[in-house]
């Protein structure tokens, strides 16, 4: 059965807006973008969904976000401004404050947090894969939960690999059409480089999907450059020899082979011209993280330079416990208003416009996951991934450029239907897969014990 979503605008995002227009979805795919009175005499046998004064959009991609620390929302601040204080304190928590249990559960809240905000998709980075995958299962949100791997330890590199290898083995019966699983060499600081190629060469071998963070932190950058700081400490502490490279991150991930695999690298703060031109040269793809990297004092990645240098480029909200919100039109406006405030400008010469942050936030996601083929925009064929915002708030009024609208006066709780592969999972308030009153309950259950167990 055919249905039309119509409102008083569709914005395609591959191609120009419509007014008065209509998304045709029959199952799970999109057979018709156009303006409602075309799509009503080709379809004179769909049902009739009207939204108003609307817009439908593709439904959001975060593409980095770690949906099985949303349990740790508020919790590390103390120790912001410390990154290795804010890591350990983070690592501790998990391990020792949370059961198999509780991962899932943190991973589910993040889920229907983002569903509630229009996300459809995400790239979610998680040292519980299988919480996580089984996360977006359960709300309907499609994504790439990538398995995180840790091991600074060259001596390790082979057991870590291996133990790495069988949990995606079992990771292989949790994936679907929706969800499916991919690996993370956590940073350069915390895997060592005999493992970043076996991993490497195993994603290109397995063409598993790879992801990273990079070029994140100034304690990153002592790290690789000269061997200092307080990740090289915590290495010498633990008897682990290191022997700085004295070359940027991005230039160590070629070296060592991960650029090979095309990875979508998180944050990507830290990198310079050579940096882009090597991002370029081998498609590796990026996450920018605006929000979070100015929250933790990482500093300002320039949205503008990724987008110059014609490499692909998404937006995440990494963590809960580094940004507070999964809200992609928060992200998109906090994006464009830093681009602006450094002064940034495009090849045409402008500042960063609303329609290149929501293409970011949207299509350009898609594209550093690799998935543009299935999701990213409203396009006859891909999936029926869309969401709904309305434009009857009295803080959205009036309206001259719907663009300008949705990305610097909307937020996520304009959201009023949330569709992945046609199907609704968020609608009016609600979300319509999970109980979420027994996951509030919970993850306030998980609070209490987190907190109990750090004081």
């Amino acid at each position: 059965m055919t249905k039309l979503y119509c409102a008083r605008k569709v914005m395609p995002v591959a191609s120009t807006p419509i007014e008065d227009g209509a998304v045709a979805v029959e199952d799970s795919r999109i057979v018709g973008v156009g303006e409602r009175v075309a799509l009503a005499a080709k379809f004179p046998e769909a049902s009739l969904e009207e939204f108003g004064e609307a817009v439908i959009l593709p439904g959001f991609i975060n593409a980095h976000s770690h949906l099985e620390l949303t349990a740790m929302r508020g919790y590390l601040e103390p120790e912001e401004g410390d990154f290795p204080a804010w890591l350990n304190k983070l690592t501790k928590a998990r391990l020792e404050g949370m059961t198999p249990d509780d991962l899932y559960v943190s991973a589910t809240c993040g889920a229907v947090e983002a569903a509630r905000a229009g996300v459809t998709c995400v790239g979610d980075a998680s040292d519980a894969a299988s919480a996580s995958m089984r996360a977006l299962a359960s709300v309907g949100l499609r994504g790439i939960v990538y398995q995180e791997a840790f091991g600074p330890d060259p001596h390790e590199a082979l057991e870590k690999f291996e133990l790495l290898r069988g949990k995606v083995l079992t990771l292989r019966g949790l994936e679907s059409e929706r969800v499916r699983v991919g690996i993370s060499p956590h940073a350069p600081y915390s895997v060592s480089a005999p493992q970043l190629e076996l991993i490497a060469e195993y994603a290109v071998a397995e063409d598993l999907p790879l992801m990273m963070h990079a070029a994140e932190s100034e304690a990153e950058a002592q790290f690789m450059l000269s061997g200092s700081g307080p990740f090289a400490e915590g290495l010498r502490r633990r008897g682990i020899e290191w022997h700085a490279p004295g070359i940027s991150s991005i230039q160590y991930l070629a070296r060592h082979g991960v650029l090979r695999a095309r990875p979508l690298l998180a944050h990507c703060v830290r990198v310079d011209e050579a940096d882009l031109r090597t991002l370029k040269e081998y498609d590796a793809r990026v996450a920018h993280c605006p929000k979070s990297n100015a929250k933790l004092g990482h500093g300002q990645a320039s949205l503008a330079a990724f987008v110059e240098h014609e490499i692909k480029v998404g937006l995440g909200s990494d963590s809960v416990a580094s940004n507070n919100t999964c809200d992609m039109l928060s992200e998109a406006s906090f994006a464009a208003l830093l681009s602006r405030a450094r002064g940034d400008l495009g090849s045409n010469g402008r500042m960063m416009s609303a329609e290149e942050v929501l293409l970011t936030a949207t299509l350009g996601g898609a594209r550093a996951l690799g998935l543009d083929h299935h999701t990213g925009a409203l396009v006859e064929g891909l999936q029926a991934d869309l969401c709904v915002i309305s434009l009857r708030g009295p803080h959205q009024l009036p309206i001259y450029d719907v663009a300008a609208t949705l990305v610097f006066a909307s937020s996520g709780r304009d959201v009023i239907l949330t569709l992945v592969a046609g199907r609704e999972v968020y609608r009016d308030g609600r979300i319509q897969t999970v109980d979420e009153e027994h996951l509030q309950a919970h993850i306030n259950e998980i609070a209490e014990r987190i907190a109990g167990a750090g004081s």
